[in-house]
C-alpha cells in the first residue's frame, strides 16, 4: 500500500466525564476542519439544532450522547478519522471498544470539576494499551480550579507526566488568552472571534512589562506559575508520549472556538499513524499489501427510512478497494463489499478506496457482527474487543403478543450491535437483558417502541450478576450446564453464562468444579465459545 497515504492517518476518539464539553469540541474540531459550515448546538426538546455526532431520536431529547460516532474529515495534509463516544458511564462498553480502534485520544477536563471518575475508568483503558493522550482542560471562560491544582491532580490520578504546551492567563469573566509555551507566544482572547479563517490576535514574545500593561495581574500570575511548572514538569518528549507516559495539555473554552486548532495541530504533529495491530496468530502490520479489518461497533437503524444495520470496520492494514471479495474468518464466508460508506456522522458518502487507520462502514443485514475479522483470505482473529459482566439484569416481555416475534428480531440486532446483552435462559422463562447501567435499559425500551415499533415491559430480574462459563474439556462444560440449567443462559453470541444472585454462589460453583472457568470479560463473539450441546 502507500506509505505516504499510511502516514497522512490519525485515528482517535474524544473521551470526557458528562458534561465536560466533549460533543462541543468534537463539533468545534469538525468546523475548523470546515467539515460543517455551523456547529449544532445541543438544546433540549424544543430545539432544531443538535450536535452533529448526536444521530438518535433519544439524544436529540436529552441532550446527551448514547452511542459513539464516526466522523472523517482532512485538516492540512492528513486525513481524520474522529471518534466521538458517550460520556455517560452507562454506556462505557461502547466506549471502551471504540478505544480498542483508535491510535489516540483527547481528553477533556471540565476545569472546574477537574478529572472525575468516568474519567478516571477510561483512561485505565488508554493506558492498559498505552495509547497516547492530549489533554484538553475545558470551560476557561468560567471559574475553573486553580491550574497548578488541575495539573497536579491529572499526575496524581491518571499516573501519567502532564506537559502544558499552553497556560491560561486569568480565569472566567478575567480569561484573556493562553500563553504558549511552545512558541513564546500569547493568543487572545475573545468570545467566539476564533472561528476558521477569523482573524485572531497573537503577540510574540511579548514582554514582562507590556504584558503586565495589557493583562495586569492576571499576566504577572501566569508567568510566575509558567516559571513554577517549567522547573517542575519534564521537556515534552515525543517517545514518552507515544507510550503513554506523558500526556500535552492544552487550556480553552470549546463553546468559544478557543483552543481548538491547537488541539488539531498538536493529534496531525505529534498523534502517531497507525501501528501493528494483534491477531492470535501474529502482529499485523499497517504496511502489508493485504487487506485487514476488525468489526468494533455494529449500529442498526442509522437510516430508519432502510431498516439498515451498519458495521464499523478499522481498516488494520493494506487497501480496500470497493468490491473487493473479503473473508470473515468467524465463519469462513465471504461476500464482495460494493456498498461500503464513510461517515460525517448521519451523513454518509460512498467510498472506493480506504487505507489502515480509516474507518468505514459495511451496510449488512446479519453478515457482520461484533469482533469479527475481515481478510482476503488469511485465518485471522484480531483480540482485544471487550464485553463486560452486566451488574444490572431485567425481565423483558411484550405487551402485544402479536409482536412477540418482532421482539425476538429487535433484541437480537440489539444484542449484536453491543446496545445491551441479551440472555435466553436455558430452561425457558423471559428473555433477560444485561445492562452496565440503568440509562441503558431506558434506550433500550425507547429503541424498541420507536425504532422497531415494539413496546415492552421491563422489571427487575432476579439475579444480580453473570460469568462467561468456559473449559478446555468440552464434556465438562456440558455436564455443568445441564446440572447448573435454572441458572445458564446464552448471550447473543451463544456464549453459555451462570447467572447469579450473589458472589457466594459463584465461589460455591467454583470450588463444586474446579475446571470451569468464570470469566468477568468475554472478548469477541464467536471464537472461544461455543453452545454446550
Amino acid at each position: 500500500m502507500s506509505v505516504s497515504e499510511l502516514k497522512r492517518r490519525r485515528t482517535f476518539a474524544v473521551i470526557s466525564h458528562p458534561d465536560a464539553g466533549k460533543t462541543t469540541l468534537t463539533e468545534k474540531l469538525l468546523l475548523f476542519s470546515g467539515a460543517i459550515q455551523i456547529a449544532g448546538t445541543v438544546k433540549g426538546r424544543k430545539s432544531n439544532r443538535y450536535a452533529t455526532s448526536d444521530w438518535m431520536e433519544i439524544e436529540k431529547q436529552r441532550g446527551i450522547s448514547v452511542a459513539s460516532s464516526v466522523m472523517q474529515f482532512e485538516y492540512g495534509d492528513c486525513v481524520i478519522n474522529l471518534l466521538d463516544t458517550p460520556g455517560h458511564e452507562d454506556f462505557s462498553e461502547d466506549t471502551y471498544r471504540v478505544l480498542t480502534a483508535v491510535d489516540a485520544a483527547v481528553m477533556v477536563i471540565d476545569g472546574a470539576n477537574g478529572v472525575e471518575a468516568q474519567t478516571l475508568k477510561l483512561l485505565e483503558v488508554c493506558r492498559s494499551r498505552k495509547t497516547p493522550i492530549v489533554t484538553f482542560i475545558n470551560k476557561l471562560d468560567r471559574e475553573v480550579r486553580e491550574p497548578l491544582d488541575l495539573l497536579d491532580e491529572i499526575e496524581q490520578h491518571l499516573g501519567v507526566s502532564a506537559v502544558p504546551f499552553t497556560w491560561p492567563i486569568g480565569m472566567g469573566k478575567e480569561f484573556q488568552g493562553v500563553y504558549d509555551i511552545q512558541n513564546d507566544q500569547v493568543r487572545v482572547f475573545r468570545a467566539g472571534q476564533d472561528t476558521l479563517g477569523g482573524a485572531v490576535e497573537t503577540i510574540q514574545a511579548l514582554g514582562d512589562e507590556e504584558g503586565e500593561r495589557r493583562f495586569g495581574h492576571a499576566w504577572v500570575r501566569a508567568k510566575e506559575e509558567i516559571d513554577l511548572i517549567t522547573g517542575a514538569t519534564p521537556t515534552f518528549d515525543r517517545d514518552e508520549f507515544l507510550a503513554g507516559q506523558q500526556s500535552p495539555v492544552l487550556f480553552g473554552s470549546a463553546i468559544n472556538n478557543f483552543g481548538v486548532k491547537e488541539i488539531l495541530d498538536a493529534l496531525v504533529d505529534l498523534a502517531p499513524p497507525p501501528s501493528a495491530r494483534l491477531t492470535v496468530q501474529r502482529p499485523v502490520q499497517p504496511d502489508e499489501p493485504k487487506f485487514t479489518g476488525v468489526v468494533f461497533k455494529v449500529q442498526a437503524n442509522m437510516d430508519l427510512a432502510h431498516r439498515d444495520r451498519v458495521a464499523f470496520i478499522r481498516v488494520c492494514s493494506g487497501r480496500f478497494e470497493r468490491g473487493m471479495a473479503l473473508k470473515v474468518t468467524r465463519n469462513n464466508k465471504t461476500f464482495r463489499a460494493n456498498n461500503v460508506v464513510t461517515f460525517l456522522s448521519q451523513r454518509r458518502e460512498t467510498v472506493s478506496e480506504a487505507y489502515a487507520g480509516d474507518i468505514i462502514g459495511i451496510p449488512n443485514h446479519g453478515t457482520l457482527s461484533l469482533g469479527d475479522t475481515l481478510t482476503e483470505g488469511e485465518q485471522l482473529q484480531f483480540v482485544g474487543l471487550p464485553f463486560f459482566a452486566p451488574e444490572i439484569f431485567q425481565t423483558v416481555e411484550v405487551v402485544d403478543p402479536m409482536r412477540s416475534k418482532q421482539l425476538g428480531e429487535a433484541l437480537k440486532q440489539l444484542g449484536e450491535e453491543g446496545a445491551i446483552q441479551v440472555f435466553k435462559p436455558v430452561v425457558g422463562g423471559l428473555t433477560i437483558l444485561g445492562a452496565v447501567g440503568q440509562l441503558q435499559f431506558e434506550v433500550v425500551s425507547h429503541r424498541l417502541s420507536t425504532e422497531y415499533k415494539v413496546d415492552v415491559r421491563m422489571a427487575p430480574a432476579r439475579y444480580r450478576m453473570s460469568r462467561w462459563v468456559t473449559c478446555d474439556d468440552a464434556a465438562e462444560l456440558r455436564r455443568f450446564c445441564d446440572s447448573y440449567s435454572p441458572r445458564i443462559a446464552y448471550d447473543a453470541a451463544d456464549a453459555p453464562t451462570y447467572l447469579a444472585s450473589h458472589i457466594s454462589e459463584i465461589e460455591v460453583a467454583q470450588k463444586a468444579w474446579p475446571k470451569i472457568v468464570f470469566n468477568e470479560l468475554r472478548e469477541h463473539s464467536g471464537a472461544p465459545f461455543r453452545k454446550a450441546m
